[in-house]
């Protein structure tokens, strides 16, 4: 079993009697699974349960720092730019309600913090996914005007952000930051 369906991240291979099974956790919304008999008995095979979602875990995380960073007598106590690191990293690997929840955070974190708090720099890999659903967007005319949740969750991300670094006086910083030179030599050309 994995996360991806080439089978090379977070797998998991079990083999034998059912006793030798244990319990894990897979990030994201799809499992991919595998199975191959040796033909050396005639049983049916295995069976498997997969529970979505643990109450408790990821939607419980989520709670405690949207209402945290809701606190304004809180923020000042709060290790930011840990919290945007996490953040950043979930809203990349995770996909989903979880990714939107991610970058829900993301956007709370960059309206209340102040210069330095935040690696914004850290934002290229979805940056770079942002601009690729823009690109496919545009040459997508089967359903013109509609935006996936993904696409307007990052759009008011990347939005929100441009004017807080505007107003910290960092603007060109940023964006030198998150864009490859290739794409600068293409702008400067059009």
């Amino acid at each position: 079993m994995s996360s991806s369906s080439d089978f090379q991240q977070d797998r998991h291979s079990f083999s034998g009697s059912p006793q030798k099974w244990t319990d894990f956790e897979l990030p994201g919304d799809t499992l991919y699974y595998r199975f191959t008999s040796d033909m050396s008995n005639t049983e049916w095979g295995y069976k498997f349960t997969v529970t979505a979602g643990h109450l408790g875990r990821f939607q419980t995380g989520f709670e405690i720092l949207k209402q945290m960073l809701s606190e304004e007598r809180v923020i000042p106590h709060l290790p930011l730019a840990r919290i945007w690191e996490w953040q950043v990293g979930v809203a990349c690997r995770q996909t989903g309600h979880q990714r939107l929840k991610a970058i829900h955070l993301l956007l709370k974190i960059v309206q209340c913090s102040t210069q330095g708090d935040c690696d914004l720099t850290l934002l290229k890999p979805l940056w770079q996914l942002f601009t690729h659903m823009e690109n496919n967007s545009c040459h997508d005319t089967a359903k013109p005007g509609i935006l996936l949740p993904l696409h307007r969750a990052l759009a008011e991300l990347f939005f929100v952000t441009e004017n807080r670094v505007t107003e910290l006086g960092c603007l060109q910083e940023y964006l030198l930051a998150l864009n490859t030179e290739d794409h600068l030599h293409r702008c400067t050309a059009q």
